[in-house]
């Protein structure tokens, strides 16, 4: 399982893009995706919705649980994925490229966020 290594990370196994003009792209990590099994049902922000780093902000439903999705940044959304919306699937089947999750404008730098190599230590993947 390789993350990318443009990309930073999140203990509750999200990814974050680096901004451009304020704005980052968020999704959850393979690791994520395989261990939710295959979703059926995202919940994301709504566009307009504030968001606050490390609190709940939807949901992704799988044949084996429903859980939480956490905001790795605060802001305000500015995009949801629709495609996500209407082919969950998306979220196993490419989780870093059609699979993101929502854009948010940050309000501010997230803090608690890994690079690529502290995340797959956090998961003891190879990178």
């Amino acid at each position: 399982m390789s993350n990318p290594q443009q990309l930073r990370y999140t203990k509750e196994h999200e990814w974050l893009s680096d901004a451009v003009d304020g704005v980052a792209t968020v999704g959850i990590t393979e690791f994520a995706a395989n261990a939710l099994g295959d979703v059926v049902y995202a919940q994301l922000p709504a566009v307009g919705d504030t968001v606050t780093e490390g609190e709940t902000c939807g949901e992704l439903e799988s044949t084996k649980s429903v859980s939480d999705l956490y905001s790795p940044v605060s802001g305000e959304v500015v995009e949801a994925n629709q495609d996500v919306v209407d082919d969950p699937a998306l979220v196993n089947t490419a989780p870093f490229e059609g699979g993101w999750l929502f854009k948010v404008r940050l309000s501010e730098e997230p803090k608690d966020v890994l690079s690529a190599d502290e995340y797959a230590a956090l998961t003891h993947s190879d990178n």
